[in-house]
């Protein structure tokens, strides 16, 4: 008696490997990456209360978003405004607002942004209009006909940003005068981060992510200099390549 074979047991194991498709891929996906950031600048006196500032909408070597010299690398890594460079598609997982204070108080025109943030209020440097825009403010994704909130700009820090004891002595106060000691943090130092969902950014698509503040926002202080708020985009990007 020949046997071929125990009933309900296959001859062939289920994990022998497929064959092999005679049809070749068409395109390949190539995946990275990468930040995109971009600057928007406020004069000093500057009015923001209820105000709406847009960014990533002035590309590298124009003018806009409160500047009146063109953008550098440092302010936007965009090449056309609004759009993602090379037109892939992004996912953005993360987001940073980085405060910044300048040299000077000449709307955003000749200074440089290496002032640090540890000073008294009316001085360049000072720790008020950073608090102030921390406090008052607010973004949003707003892709054109759609704006969607994200999160109170106290939950955006940079990783830190201006962080650290501060220990500053007023000249103007006279002698004898001790010190106004404080701390002062960049919001939670944290980046703000989708845990589960990134935001999907299409490369054919336009977008910006706006700066809003509320009613009880001051005006940038007089005598502190010109403040910027760098925000930065993290994420990755797919691109397709054609083979075929």
């Amino acid at each position: 008696m020949s046997y071929y074979g125990t009933p309900g047991v296959p001859l062939i194991s289920g994990d022998v490997p497929t064959a092999v498709p005679l049809e070749q891929p068409h395109n390949l996906f190539r995946y990275g990456e990468q930040a995109l950031w971009s600057t928007h600048f406020w004069a000093d006196g500057e009015e923001i209360a209820q105000g709406t500032f847009r960014t990533f909408n002035v590309p590298l070597g124009q003018v806009g978003q409160g500047m009146t010299r063109v953008a550098s690398i440092a302010e936007t890594n965009l090449k056309v405004g609004g759009r993602i460079p090379n037109g892939v598609a992004f996912d953005c997982f993360g987001i940073a607002a980085q405060y910044m204070a300048m040299t000077s108080n000449d709307g955003a025109g000749a200074g440089t942004l290496s002032e640090a943030v540890n000073a008294n209020a009316g001085l360049l440097g000072s720790v008020a209009p950073m608090v102030n825009i921390l406090n008052s403010g607010a973004l949003s994704w707003d892709f054109t006909q759609t704006q969607v909130d994200i999160a109170p700009l106290h939950l955006v820090g940079a990783g830190g940003g201006a962080f650290g004891s501060l220990a500053v002595n007023n000249p103007a106060a006279g002698a004898g005068v001790p010190l106004n000691v404080g701390n002062v943090n960049n919001g939670g130092g944290s980046i703000w981060l989708y845990r589960k969902h990134p935001v999907a950014l299409p490369g054919s698509g336009t977008f910006s992510v706006l700066i809003r503040f509320g009613l009880r926002a001051e005006a940038i202080e007089n005598g502190v200099g010109d403040v910027a708020l760098r925000i930065v985009l993290m994420g990755y990007y797919k691109n397709v390549i054609e083979i075929g």
